[in-house]
């Protein structure tokens, strides 16, 4: 294919045919997978997560707190201080007291500038929403991910919500004709993926001087890759690399909580983003703040290797079991795709010819039940939000490990979950009930 063919291509990536998967789903475009009978809509993701969030709760009632390991690589803990409570949590003076601590700690954290702002919001994904709301300026949004990697649900909504469309080029691919094309007003550039596909600091740094260099501002998704570049791969802060403004989670790859997005850059464009943020409600009150203050001052990079090297045990274990053709390495530990996981399902139930009444999704989140339920093992396919990734991730935090019998213990209750599930996988109510619960 020519440069001009290329690059067309993918400038009607938006208008192109409808997508599938492996089975000949359609591929629902904003989240990246295909949806059935059962998970339909973001409102059954939503149902599907109360449904998660319930069947936790009885375990806990019955096993206690210990009985619950967390892989989905998010630590999720509160690290205030007592006496934060009654100051810094304190909603109308607390912001105030927290400010300029909490701006030095984040700039350091990023690698930003002296004179770099800071806003804390309730979620990464609603600062990516607000940040791409307050800065498209009308114009269309391109989006470069790593190779194999596609943008968060959060920069398709944005852009939606931003009234304008967004053009997803891979790191490896055109984009330089692409942003030469539609002269954004904002490059997003994701450097890690929730999948753990990651963009070479090199083609970041280029990236962004070309945008700069057409008038472009770029942000950078960093929610992992703030630490993920930097720990397990020598990369540079990640303002070091020439944004104008990147955000990053509070809650994973190494960081311990609360759940939060940091954003960290430019004073006008931070200050446009979260007063964005506070229009739709996005913002970090008071106690989510303080929780990041401490999180970020507590932070020590020596926990994000203890969970690659868990996450890696993990993986090796798991591919001796069910196949390196099958299981991918990342990180943080091992993945199975979700259209993989629905054909082993298939093969174990003796019909893998047979049409399935379910789709990948509606699978992978049926192991999810049966993992949380029997053994404690929380993962995204119960646990994630609307729009999350829908593949068998297992990423470990410190003491998921220990608390759910150690790797290989994981991997049986990988392989017994998926004889379960696979006894019902051609019962597509069976299935409803037990990733609803109805």
């Amino acid at each position: 294919m020519s440069d001009v063919k290329e690059m067309k291509a993918v400038l009607s990536s938006d208008t192109a045919s409808i997508k599938t998967d492996s089975f000949g789903n359609p591929v629902d475009p904003t989240v990246g997978f295909a949806r059935g009978s059962i998970i339909r809509s973001s409102i059954d993701e939503a149902l599907r997560l109360r449904h998660g969030q319930a069947v936790a709760a009885r375990r806990v009632k019955m096993l206690g707190a210990e009985s619950i390991g967390v892989f989905t690589g998010n630590q999720r803990d509160f690290p205030i201080h007592a006496d934060d409570i009654a100051t810094l949590c304190e909603e109308w003076v607390g912001p105030g007291l927290a400010a300029e601590e909490l701006r030095q700690v984040a700039i350091g954290h990023m690698g930003g500038r002296s004179d770099d702002a800071v806003a804390i919001f309730n979620r990464t994904s609603a600062g990516i929403i607000a940040t791409i709301a307050a800065l498209a300026d009308g114009k269309p949004v391109v989006s470069v991910v790593p190779p194999g990697g596609r943008s968060h649900a959060s920069v398709v909504r944005g852009s939606k919500i931003a009234d304008v469309p967004v053009h997803e080029v891979q790191g490896d691919a055109q984009w330089s004709k692409i942003i030469e094309s539609i002269r954004p007003a904002l490059v997003v550039i994701t450097t890690v993926t929730s999948s753990l596909e990651r963009l070479e600091d090199h083609v970041t740094k280029e990236v962004i001087q070309f945008a700069h260099a057409l008038g472009a501002r770029v942000f950078l998704d960093e929610a992992y890759g703030a630490r993920l570049r930097t720990v397990l791969h020598g990369g540079q802060l990640s303002l070091q690399l020439g944004a104008d403004i990147s955000i990053t989670n509070c809650d994973k790859a190494g960081l311990s909580g609360p759940r939060a997005g940091v954003l960290v850059g430019r004073k006008e464009l931070v200050t446009a983003a979260a007063a964005k943020g506070a229009e739709f409600g996005m913002e970090a009150r008071a106690p989510i703040a303080a929780a990041v203050l401490r999180s970020l001052q507590k932070y020590q990079p020596e926990d994000l290797r203890q969970e690659s090297a868990a996450g890696q045990k993990l993986a090796e274990a798991l591919e001796q079991k069910m196949g390196k053709d099958l299981v991918q390495r990342s990180d943080l530990g091992p993945m199975v795709d979700e259209d993989a996981v629905l054909r082993v399902m298939l093969k174990l139930s003796s019909r893998a010819d047979a049409k399935p009444v379910v789709v990948p999704c509606e699978a992978t989140s049926a192991l999810g039940m049966v993992l949380l339920e029997d053994h404690g093992i929380l993962t995204v396919n119960t646990h994630g939000q609307p729009g999350a990734r829908v593949s068998l991730r297992l990423k470990p935090t410190l003491d998921a490990l220990g608390r759910t019998g150690g790797v290989d213990a994981v991997v049986s209750a990988v392989m017994s979950s998926l004889d379960k599930v696979a006894a019902i996988i051609h019962d597509r109510n069976a299935i409803a009930r037990l990733v609803l619960g109805i």
